[in-house]
């Protein structure tokens, strides 16, 4: 009986570390309450494109980026309260493309005028849907 009154608390101990450890190993995604559409200007090619997705997705708040070559569109799902579409825009400038804003819209509103869903693509996920590490 005493042994059983000793290896409980231990299996509890044991099972709440393992939570703790799973709990901080969770990668947070940022909530994306914004849709800003970017007109970006020499995109030539798939490198120019995983380019300014890639500046864009190490940006902290942003949750999916989508990047049309042809049209120069990229549009991005981001937190307004974390990061700011001239923030944004500046990020792909330096990157070393010309860039603007063309609109910032809620999710919702963005869904109504452009008939399309918000980027699925989650930032820092490839095609496959395997996270990028």
């Amino acid at each position: 009986m005493g042994k059983r009154n000793l290896v409980n608390p231990l299996l509890v101990i044991v099972a709440v570390l393992l939570v703790a450890v799973f709990a901080f190993s969770v990668r947070l995604r940022a909530s994306a309450d914004r849709v800003t559409v970017l007109k970006a200007e020499g995109i030539t090619c798939a490198g120019c494109v995983a380019r300014i997705a890639r500046t864009l997705e190490a940006e902290h708040g942003v949750a999916s980026v989508s990047v049309d070559e042809a049209a120069g569109r990229v549009v991005v799902a981001h937190d307004s309260r974390a990061v700011t579409p001239e923030v944004l825009s500046k990020r792909v400038t330096v990157a070393g493309y010309g860039c603007r804003v063309l609109q910032t819209q809620t999710a919702e509103e963005y869904r109504k005028t452009s008939g399309s869903a918000v980027p699925a693509r989650p930032a820092r996920q490839c095609c496959c849907g395997m996270d990028k590490q």
